[in-house]
């Protein structure tokens, strides 16, 4: 490339050791537009100069290294260039540059081609080849957490083995047992005989000639490997079961079981993968492989040589790995329990003041027991547990950390999802929905076309693109309150309730009150146990996480439609405590109107009624209470601890902290935020309810229309219980007995009595789950302390609160009762209700009458419930209506999340609350709200109603609801719509 440029003669000869005919005229005079020309020192530059004034540059070896230019109207940059440059000397008849010891400047005459051309060139090239650097450095450090999520997905196990096995040889050499943590202390005692136990028993079966029904899977794996996956399972049941130190036997033999089945295909993948790289290259006759064949061998060992997904995939693929069925997984789980029972054991602490021996007693006992089969219910069943000994739950919270957790936040993106089974983690069983078992379900989607479910593969993969980190200040203080015993900002209090004596005398009445007290102080210390084994994980996953850059949360579905990370510990859908240690691992400036959404983010986390005001009025709250958000911000711990208050205390306390961060700054707007800020739906049911009837009171009631302060639906219910309430109690007790229950509850209500209530109305609550939501209320307050007037008094709120809510919602009552209707002609020619949701997924209600089937295990017989042919006629129609709401719900997420990834936001939803940066609110708002009436200028009843007629036409269905003229582009206008 040869450049030629002009220059006018000076008076000047800055270079001294040049030959006058090679000088580079320099003119003094105002340095405006002219650009100026930067030189690394170490730069060598060749230039063959004719004997005009012009000269040309040529490429050499060692390329200039420029850096980029900027306009000069200033001294300074006249040093500056004066440095970079060289002097010339002329070597084989070419001009160098060479560094001067004392630097001169050069001035360069700008034609209007020089910069746009030349320099503009170099530019781009300078710029490409950093960006290439960047991405070869990208890409290492990719493949680097890539080989780590591999790592951790197929070698969690075999690690816990190796970790055993070390411990063991530090005992043996030592001869010293290790000072462990007390759950550790127990696998190690339990690991060898366990071991040694499965390895007699793959042994005993590989030599029967009748073999037994597990025979064939129970050798699939290494013992050693199976011991540490039943220790661990059955362990971590006992910690999260709320009924604790006792777990269902069909239950604990079907987990482990699957357990067993999912690290058995890893296994399997992982010999084929070693016998692949083991083996060298054989020599293919001449009648041996054809071409293809060829192609295909050479390709693989290729793949398997440069570790890469596409040859886990064929070798996947090739796998041939029938799933094993509930009876395998229970028969082989039920014989790896009692092998458990039969060689676990724990010492009892000795008594110094008896010469006795020591107290060895079983871990495990299996028995049958009358347990309720759901959490909190009353009706008691016989079924077989299995049962640990007290001394086991004994400090076992304060090990749950210690617990391998699978399926643990991913380190690098989720796979992308393109079948039911294909995506999110690389090794992992990852399943595009959540079916339970239904067979139904899984038929469904395994045969539902790729192109109809694309926008909802495209959307989980959106969420699962969304990177996280730890808030590591907030983690701090986190590990400091429980440290300190927890029992503030919403942690488990860690410590137990005393249970009270037996009295000593033998008073009739005396008894049974302590017997009442001493039942209520255990239950009340099992379910704390239970609570305190889940924060030690969330708080373990945290740890474990706090020091990476950044992970992700592959998702997947629920059969309605609803998107959930896959993680089930530490994710975003779960506690205020979780949400307060997650932070987007992306932080971007706030800007003007992120500070404003900010502080407005403080102020609904704080709520208390303030998240009902205005944004002027919460804008104000947070002004007004600056000095206790920096206190907050500052000192947490040992300040006033303001940030308690807070009905999201951790949420609030991140808030702080970085809004803090923000006004302490010289320049607020540009503080980097990783806060996500949430904007949250208005009783969102009743929002799409609204949306479907077109009625524009029951639009007003839920923020669907513009007004000066956020509608609250809650309190509008709140005040017609009252007034219903002052009028009953008004009236004669003698004829009407609940004016004293009126007079009672009249001064208790309030929003928060009726607000659980009022929202899973529109999802199908009855009137017992109602009674119970307002009892669980009532009982908070602690106003009614006799059992049985508190469940009368629950009893008439529930009431009054389901007639107040028919009042208000009529034309959404009137499409629930629609669409219940529907169900029940479906479901009555014993057809499940099936729909597919506007973005193409299909939904089937898995709800059938359950079937008993018996199996013999080495255990007990088991009762198996599987899937029958006799459809659930109530439950279908109960459960079609909220079902139904909820599939668009997921919808528009669904429709948002897609939306807001091309727009280039990071996007995160719970249902009906989305999240983003601080300085993205204004502009995913302006995206929820064009989704949400794109979504309803659909015919959506209308088109459910014809699926309906096109699948059943021997059918009659009844008509549309009538609905109103509801405008939906009010919803565009409405600022309180999502807030």
């Amino acid at each position: 490339m040869t450049l030629a440029t002009s220059f006018a003669s000076p008076h000047v000869h800055p270079y001294p050791n040049t030959s006058r005919s090679c000088l580079l005229p320099i003119r003094r005079k105002s340095h405006k537009n002219r650009r100026f020309l930067f030189i690394s020192p170490s730069t060598t530059l060749f230039a063959s100069l004719p004997a005009t004034s012009s000269f040309s540059i040529k490429s050499v070896s060692n390329p200039v290294q420029f850096r980029p230019l900027s306009d000069s109207i200033h001294d300074d940059l006249m040093e500056d260039l004066e440095n970079s440059l060289a002097s010339f000397a002329t070597v084989n008849g070419v001009h160098q540059i060479e560094a001067p010891e004392s630097s001169s400047g050069l001035f360069i005459h700008e034609p209007p081609w020089f910069s746009s051309l030349f320099l503009k060139g170099l530019y781009s090239e300078t710029n490409q080849e950093f960006r290439l650097e960047f991405k070869e450095i990208e890409k290492r450090k990719y493949n680097l957490l890539r080989r780590r999520q591999i790592r951790a997905e197929t070698e969690a196990w075999e690690r816990m083995v190796e970790e055993y096995r070390e411990l063991e040889r530090e005992m043996c050499e030592k001869n010293l047992a290790p000072n462990l943590p007390k759950v550790k202390s127990l696998f190690l005692g339990w690991f060898e005989p366990l071991k040694e136990a499965i390895e007699a028993e793959q042994k005993s079966q590989r030599s029967k000639k009748k073999k037994a029904a597990y025979a064939p899977h129970i050798d699939l794996l290494p013992a050693s490997k199976m011991a540490v996956i039943v220790m661990h399972k059955m362990m971590g049941l006992v910690m999260l079961e709320l009924e604790v130190g006792c777990v269902q036997v069909v239950q604990a033999a079907v987990q482990i079981g699957m357990a067993i089945e999912q690290e058995v295909r890893i296994h399997r993948f992982l010999e084929k993968t070693r016998r692949h790289n083991g083996k060298k290259a054989a020599a293919v006759s001449e009648d041996g492989l054809n071409n293809d064949k060829e192609k295909i061998r050479k390709r693989v060992n290729g793949l398997i040589r440069r570790k890469r997904m596409k040859e886990v995939q064929l070798l996947l693929k090739k796998e041939e790995f029938s799933p094993w069925g509930r009876d395998t997984q229970a028969k082989l789980g039920c014989r790896l329990i009692q092998l458990l029972i039969e060689t676990a054991y724990l010492h009892a602490p000795p008594d110094q003041s008896a010469d006795t021996p020591p107290d060895i007693r079983p871990a495990f006992m299996h028995r049958i027991k009358a347990i309720s089969k759901y959490p909190g219910q009353k009706i008691l069943k016989n079924h077989g547990v299995i049962e640990c000994d007290p001394l086991l739950l004994a400090g076992l919270d304060k090990s749950a950390k210690h617990m391998l957790i699978p399926y643990m936040p991913m380190l690098i993106p989720p796979k992308k999802w393109k079948g039911y089974d294909k995506g999110g983690h690389l090794f992992l069983p990852s399943y595009i929905m959540r079916t339970h078992g239904s067979r139904k379900q899984q038929n469904v989607m395994k045969n539902v076309e790729g192109k109809q479910m694309q926008k909802v593969y495209e959307a989980l993969d959106t969420l699962g693109q969304t990177k996280w980190r730890i808030n590591k200040k907030l983690l701090s203080v986190v590990e400091s309150i429980w440290a300190g015993g927890g029992n503030i900002a919403g942690l488990v209090d860690r410590n137990d309730v005393p249970v009270p004596e037996k009295p000593s005398v033998e008073d009739l009445k005396l008894i049974q009150e302590w017997k009442w007290s001493a039942r209520k102080a255990r239950k009340i210390n099992l379910e704390r146990h239970s609570q305190r084994c889940d924060i030690e994980l969330k708080i373990s996953v945290a740890q474990k996480m706090k020091d990476e850059e950044g992970f992700y949360y592959p998702h997947n579905l629920d059969f309605r439609g609803r998107a959930y990370p896959m993680h089930p510990h530490l994710n975003h859908l779960s506690s205020d405590l979780c949400r307060g240690l997650l932070e987007f691992s992306e932080g971007r400036p706030l800007g003007k109107s992120g500070l404003h959404w900010l502080k407005i983010h403080l102020a609904n986390l704080y709520a208390g009624g303030i998240e009902k005001m205005s944004y002027d009025g919460r804008l104000a709250f947070v002004e007004n209470h600056l000095h206790d958000i920096f206190d907050s911000a500052d000192y947490p711990i040992h300040g006033n601890r303001w940030w308690l208050t807070a009905e999201d205390p951790f949420q609030f306390l991140a808030a702080c902290v970085n809004l803090s961060e923000a006004l302490r700054s010289s320049s607020p707007h540009s503080v980097i935020s990783h806060l996500p800020i949430h904007q949250d739906g208005s009783c969102n049911g009743l929002q799409h309810y609204a949306a479907l009837g077109r009625n524009h009171p029951e639009a007003a009631a839920v923020n669907l229309v513009a007004r000066e302060k956020p509608a609250d639906v809650y309190s509008e219910i709140a005040v017609r219980v009252h007034n219903i309430m002052r009028r009953d109690s008004n009236k004669d007790p003698t004829n009407y007995p609940n004016a004293l229950l009126a007079k009672l509850l009249i001064d208790q209500v309030d929003r928060k009595l009726v607000k659980q209530t009022v929202m899973t109305s529109v999802y199908g609550v009855t009137f017992v789950g109602a009674r119970e939501q307002i009892k669980r209320r009532l009982q908070e307050k602690g106003l009614i302390t006799d059992d049985r007037m508190l469940f009368t008094a629950a009893c008439y709120a529930a009431k009054v609160t389901l007639a107040a809510l028919g009042e208000i919602f009529e034309a959404a009552r009137g499409i629930m009762g629609w669409l219940g209707d529907c169900a029940k002609v479906i479901a009555s020619e014993n057809q499940p209700v099936c729909w597919t949701t506007p973005l193409g997924l299909p939904v089937i209600q898995p709800y059938c009458r359950s079937e008993r089937h018996l199996i013999r295990t080495s255990l007990q017989v088991l009762a198996l419930q599987r899937e029958g042919s006799a459809i659930d006629i109530r439950k279908q129609r109960t459960a079609f209506p909220p079902n139904f709401v909820h599939s668009l719900d997921g919808s528009h997420m669904m429709m948002t999340a897609l939306a807001c990834g091309d727009a280039g936001l990071r996007f995160a939803g719970v249902h009906d609350s989305f999240w983003t940066h601080a300085c993205d609110v204004e502009q995913m708002n302006k995206i929820l709200r064009e989704k949400f009436v794109e979504l309803y200028n659909m015919p959506i009843l209308e088109n459910l109603l014809e699926g309906f007629q096109t699948s059943y036409p021997e059918l009659d269905f009844p008509s549309l609801p009538e609905r109103g003229d509801f405008d939906l582009r009010n919803v565009l206008e409405s600022p309180y719509f999502f807030n």
